[in-house]
């Protein structure tokens, strides 16, 4: 499973890119993480450019069911955050995907090539 970045992280990299002190450095990133968090209270979408976009959905009210015992249950309208990945992002962390070898494979075809379940006679 892969690792979480922590606040402290953050702050240390903006300590070590920036060059800030360190309160001056968890100070921006309490800021920013503020900012972003109250955008988003009141309903704001915010955009990162190059990273993605934040925005808040409201969901209505539905009928579930409880796992266990398969009773019908009632889930009341809520809101929820939702993250949408920039095309850069995606980019930047399928390429890294492609670099390191790759787990997946890769299940698009060339327009010239035959199609992988095609037998040659």
């Amino acid at each position: 499973m892969a690792d979480t970045i922590t606040r402290a992280q953050l702050t240390e990299a903006v300590y070590q890119e920036v060059g800030l002190s360190r309160n001056e450095s968890a100070e921006l990133v309490e800021s920013v993480l503020a900012e972003v968090s109250e955008a988003l209270v009141r309903g704001e979408m915010v955009k990162l450019s190059s990273f993605g976009s934040f925005s808040v959905r409201s969901k209505g009210q539905r009928m579930g069911r409880n796992p266990k015992t398969g009773d019908e249950v009632p889930i009341l309208p809520r809101r929820v955050l939702v993250f949408r990945p920039s095309h850069v992002l995606k980019k930047s962390i399928n390429d890294t995907l492609v670099e390191a070898g790759g787990d997946a494979e890769d299940t698009t075809t060339h327009p010239d090539s035959p199609s992988p379940d095609s037998s040659t006679p």
